[in-house]
């Protein structure tokens, strides 16, 4: 319609003699005016002519009138927020959540190559690049997009990205104590911090991690324990100290070893659920869905441990001294 004062309050005029509700309005800037999208409930049995009637009465063009639900009630904002959660949660239900944000009537993945951003078919076809040679392909043919529409996706579909990059940055823990705890990716330069935990950790508590006799770990371990070959390491630091300790080494048999250790004065409040966990996140992240871990015979702590971080176990020998950790499907 064209943007002049009054004309959207003489829609509402006409569409209220038609006995119709109007519960939503969004108004999205087009060149030569603008493109509202309202939201009414009608009165009973109102043909749909007669709203396109009551629009045109106003020399606006009525553009398309779609069965609505009740998301169509949330604002765009809110919706596009509420939509980044749902992919970041399921990053394969990318391409549905982007024709909801657009009311697209298709959204299809295609390879880069073959998806032409340079055809619009007239602002009725959007391109979107993703990571690994990938697109998006939007069509709408009930109306045009526009730009406000396709900035907003542009920036979801960025976030997205960022998001899924970022995978293995670091990660905050808010305890009910104040405490924040960050969970991070080990380094060569926390080695020294790294020999701290095990100096403070028990007797006990080590033998449970290497299954043998250790009191101090020699500076030569250091750096295979903190950059595992074909591995990587996830650190629980508190202040200045590193208070866990994750490792996750993919196998060339397919799945990967991971091994857990936490200062005693640590234990049972969280840190090797947490550390699991996150282990368990990257794993997904680098296509592995199976975790494989050695045990002393009758130990529960890891299978207790993996349980809350939410993986189903099964320990596949009879002396129980593996134990197998299943992501969710």
């Amino acid at each position: 319609m064209h943007d002049h004062p009054g004309t959207l309050a003489r829609i509402a005029i006409r569409l209220a003699d038609l006995e119709c509700n109007i519960l939503g309005l969004s108004v999205l800037p087009v060149p030569g005016g603008v493109l509202d999208e309202i939201v009414l409930r009608p009165a009973t049995g109102l043909p749909r002519r007669h709203l396109a009637d009551a629009i045109r009465a106003e020399g606006c063009e009525c553009t398309a009138i779609i069965d609505a639900d009740v998301h169509e009630l949330v604002d765009p904002s809110s919706s596009t927020m509420l939509a980044a959660r749902r992919a970041i949660d399921d990053p394969a239900r990318l391409a549905e959540v982007l024709k909801d944000v657009l009311a697209a009537d298709v959204v299809t993945r295609v390879p880069a190559a073959e998806a032409n951003p340079a055809r619009t078919e007239s602002g009725h076809r959007a391109v979107f690049g993703l990571d690994g040679g990938e697109a998006l392909v939007a069509r709408r043919q009930w109306a045009p997009f526009v730009q406000l529409e396709l900035t907003r996706a542009e920036a979801l579909v960025t976030l997205l990205a960022a998001a899924a990059r970022n995978v293995a940055g670091p990660v905050v823990l808010n305890r009910p104590d104040g405490a924040a705890i960050v969970l991070r990716k080990g380094i060569p330069a926390d080695a020294e911090a790294v020999s701290g935990l095990h100096r403070r950790c028990s007797t006990t508590t080590l033998f449970r991690r290497y299954h043998t006799g250790v009191r101090t770990v020699p500076r030569r371990w250091l750096h295979r324990l903190l950059v595992p070959p074909r591995g990587t390491s996830v650190l629980a630091v508190f202040g200045r100290e590193v208070i866990g300790l994750a490792q996750l080494i993919p196998s060339a048999a397919g799945g990967a070893e991971i091994s857990l250790l936490v200062e005693d004065d640590w234990q049972r409040q969280g840190i090797g659920t947490a550390l699991l966990a996150r282990v368990a996140v990257l794993a997904e992240a680098g296509g592995i869905t199976e975790l494989r871990a050695d045990c002393l015979p009758g130990d529960e702590v890891l299978a207790r441990t993996a349980a809350r971080a939410g993986l189903r176990t099964e320990r596949p020998t009879e002396d129980g001294t593996q134990l197998r950790m299943f992501l969710p499907a």
